[in-house]
């Protein structure tokens, strides 16, 4: 088959592009078309491709004010020619789905989720923006989300990363999906004999991630806390938090593995999409107190791989804490690292192959 694959933008190696490299190893002679492509912010499997832009890569500053472009990023797509294709596979979080494509072509969309700032997170990206920005933006965020939804049905099948994406994508666009977890490279962490006192967390320090709820029940309980990230948050995170919490900025992978391995639990206060923190936490045999909503459903088992908590407040989160170390005995790190197994790479890959072989064999 000759196939493309569409990414949104290329700036980093988050969990969207982690997608990307491991179908990449599926598809290595793929083509990849994205709007943005800085080649020193990623793998050297996706650096290896052949990957081409559209015009917004040509555009000044492209590579750090992208997302200021994200008006122009609807006819950029569909500037493309995808002519001969037999395969499409699309990933979904910023515009990627609205590429033009033969008729007899197949056009997958893996879907990380449907635009939060254009859909549920709205209201949230707007308090956190400047007036003249919202004033600017409305009418502009109005057509986009006639164009989400409209290209919608030039995707001949999605795939959502959680059941919680699945729902969205039934919600706003009206489409049934498969869900498919992502891939984590469960296999490169592992478990330590030795543990230490602190709760971990671990991400981009941005307000949906809920940092500052962390921050405030251990500002109350007193315990240690250790907060690896870095974002718009950290100067101000810095500022509230008390001394049993940690801030430590950036930390290299090598160093997260044995803070994973050695902490009590991961704490996880957000609401994602799907979440490759939490198991990356399990496949280091800690478990995971995190707010009942988002992908943690899917591979959070209540009392056996985490806790939940059900309101996201400092109370409510505390009263989780307490169940944890009420209940820490009871917690096997050998039946969670088994447990995160479930969301390896490889498990990913056979998923995924299988998924496109049916549908390629259907459509042909």
């Amino acid at each position: 088959m000759k196939v493309a694959i569409v990414h949104y933008w290329f700036v980093g190696m988050r969990g969207g592009e982690k997608v990307i490299e491991e179908i990449c190893k599926i598809y290595p002679d793929a083509d990849i078309y994205s709007n943005v492509y800085d080649e020193n912010k990623v793998s050297k499997i996706i650096k290896n491709m052949s990957v081409k832009t559209t015009f917004i890569n040509k555009l000044p500053f492209a590579k750090k004010i992208y997302q200021n472009y994200l008006p122009l990023m609807p006819m950029a797509l569909e500037k493309l020619d995808l002519s001969g294709y037999d395969l499409i596979i699309s990933s979904e979080s910023g515009p990627a789905k609205g590429i033009i494509s033969d008729p007899d072509s197949v056009h997958i969309c893996y879907c990380h989720s449907p635009m939060r700032y254009l859909w549920d997170m709205h209201s949230f990206y707007s308090k956190n923006t400047s007036f003249l920005k919202r004033f600017i933006m409305g009418p502009l965020l109005h057509y986009l989300r006639i164009w989400d939804v409209s290209t919608a049905s030039r995707v001949d099948h999605f795939i959502a990363n959680s059941h919680f994406i699945s729902k969205r994508i039934k919600k706003f666009y009206n489409r049934n999906s498969a869900v498919i977890h992502p891939p984590v490279k469960v296999n490169d962490f592992q478990k330590s004999d030795k543990l230490e006192n602190f709760y971990l967390m671990v991400g981009q320090l941005v307000g949906y991630k809920k940092i500052e709820l962390a921050v405030e029940a251990f500002n109350k309980n007193g315990k240690e806390l250790i907060i690896i990230g870095e974002g718009e948050l950290y100067k101000k995170i810095k500022s509230i938090a008390e001394p049993n919490i940690k801030i430590l900025g950036y930390k290299s992978f090598n160093e997260i593995k044995e803070y994973y391995s050695k902490c009590q639990a991961l704490i996880f206060p957000g609401c994602e999409d799907f979440g490759m923190v939490p198991i990356e936490a399990m496949a280091s045999g800690r478990p995971v107190i995190a707010y009942r909503k988002g992908g943690a459903l899917d591979y959070i088992i209540d009392g056996k791989t985490g806790i939940f908590f059900n309101e996201q407040n400092e109370a409510e989160l505390n009263l989780a804490i307490k169940k944890f170390e009420e209940s820490r005995d009871s917690f096997s790190s050998s039946f969670i690292i088994d447990h995160s197994k479930n969301f390896s790479d490889q498990n990913f890959s056979t998923l995924i192959q299988k998924f496109i072989s049916t549908k390629v064999d259907i459509q042909q």
